[in-house]
């Protein structure tokens, strides 16, 4: 069989396409596989001037960590934090998405456009701001501090993507459900809630993880050991004359844990809530 110009072009196009994504992937991968494999070297290994994955297993790394309650509590306080505002954040989401998707009330497309514009404010221009705020109302070094201010960069991504989500769902739902009498909070609690579980997994991960990760605030608004999160507990290993490389990379692994756990179980629904709402039906 002739091999054509056209087909030519397609198979060397194809090919550099799978060139091109496998080294994106290893540029993506090589500093995963370093990191984990300085996490189980020595300070002395991980400077030695011929590089190795792994020489030897050295587990000290791990061992200090959790052995250490300062550490086990950054931890803590990072899956509280980030708990917390991922299930606020769920709930204020839902109730406005739907109030934006099913209703119509004066000024609800500007407030729309507020709220999608607040996105575009970067958070470093309002760190001043906040810290003088959460100052003055006594809640300065607190899991409050950090969850209403987590709150506030969560929600304008949160809200736009439910309210994307419920317009793809039929309002013939809704007008079944009130034909039998139901009220507004059946529709929403038992109808749409329930058939809305990608919109909301995949809001819920994207929360978590940006309040997971998040170390401008969570420096600024806490000052004492048991209130530091896990990317504060990194930073805290670089002292004045060592960088503890090791424990640094173990903790960063042990930090990215959870969030690689929550994509297995739930990466079905993330990416189904991810394009569901890129068309409106």
């Amino acid at each position: 069989m002739m091999v054509t110009g056209s087909h030519k072009r397609r198979l060397a196009l194809k090919v550099f396409l799978y060139f091109c994504l496998i080294i994106g992937l290893l540029f993506a991968i090589l500093p995963i596989i370093w990191m984990i494999s300085c996490s189980f070297k020595s300070n002395s290994d991980i400077f030695s001037l011929e590089p190795k994955l792994i020489d030897k297993i050295d587990t000290s790394a791990y061992i200090n960590i959790f052995s250490d309650p300062e550490k086990i509590r950054y931890f803590i306080n990072s899956l509280i934090v980030s708990s917390a505002v991922t299930i606020l954040t769920l709930i204020v989401a839902i109730l406005a998405g739907y109030a934006f998707s099913r209703f119509s009330f004066k000024g609800k497309k500007a407030l729309n456009m507020f709220i999608m514009s607040t996105q575009a404010v970067p958070p470093i221009t309002l760190i001043i701001p906040y810290f003088g705020m959460v100052v003055t109302l006594n809640l300065y070094n607190s899991y409050y501090a950090l969850i209403l201010t987590y709150l506030v960069f969560t929600l304008p991504y949160a809200i736009t993507m439910m309210t994307g989500y419920f317009n793809t769902l039929p309002r013939a739902l809704d007008e079944a459900v009130q034909i039998d009498g139901g009220s507004h909070r059946t529709v929403l609690w038992r109808i749409l809630v329930p058939i809305s579980m990608p919109g909301m997994v995949s809001t819920g991960i994207y929360t978590f993880l940006q309040c997971w990760n998040e170390y401008l605030y969570a420096l600024t608004l806490t000052k004492t050991q048991d209130m530091r999160t896990v990317p504060v507990g990194i930073q805290l290993l670089m002292g004045q004359h060592t960088y503890e490389w090791n424990e640094m990379m173990a903790m960063s692994v042990l930090g990215a844990i959870p969030i690689v756990i929550i994509f297995m179980f739930f990466q079905k629904y993330f990416m189904a809530g991810m394009t569901s709402g890129a068309v409106k039906s």
